[in-house]
């Protein structure tokens, strides 16, 4: 049995996938079963590969850059996702349109970073996106992420040992 996680972010060519390869590569390490993608809620990037930067903070942080070609999320697949984490609060009320309302699987990125308890969806949880900055703004996207990472997995062996 394996527990499965989506990524969400706008154009899934930074945020999203730069957290799916650093969520895949910690539960590698910890020998957990676990399905991580991302996508994106817009299409206007479809196809494309990672941000050049994002792959650079990738790299620099010790991960592998995957092969990777952006997508948009569809409604028809938000019920396979055991967890579906977005990276805004807009992302997150885009899903929610997408799955026909709140759903208690669908939860900010944000939510993980002090523990893996209860949902924080009051204040700013947004992860910041990086792309109008420069490669710092990267790197600070790489390390909320790593913030975040051991909590989610967590709760993924949390949810396989129920």
């Amino acid at each position: 049995m394996s527990f499965s996680v989506l990524m969400i972010c706008t154009g899934n060519i930074c945020r999203s996938v730069m957290a799916e390869q650093i969520l895949r590569e910690a539960a590698a390490d910890r020998g957990v079963d676990i399905l991580v993608d991302s996508a994106g809620i817009s299409d206007e990037e479809h196809g494309h590969g990672i941000d050049s930067r994002a792959a650079r903070a990738l790299r620099e942080g010790g991960y592998r850059v995957p092969s990777h070609r952006a997508r948009q999320v569809q409604a028809g697949e938000l019920q396979r996702w055991d967890l579906i984490l977005a990276m805004t609060s807009s992302h997150l009320r885009a899903l929610e349109r997408l799955a026909g309302g709140p759903d208690p699987k669908i939860r900010m990125f944000r939510d993980f970073e002090e523990s893996a308890g209860e949902s924080a969806r009051g204040g700013n949880r947004d992860v910041p996106d990086p792309w109008y900055g420069d490669y710092s703004d990267f790197e600070a996207t790489r390390a909320t992420i790593e913030k975040c990472t051991p909590a989610i997995l967590e709760y993924a062996v949390g949810s396989l040992n129920r």
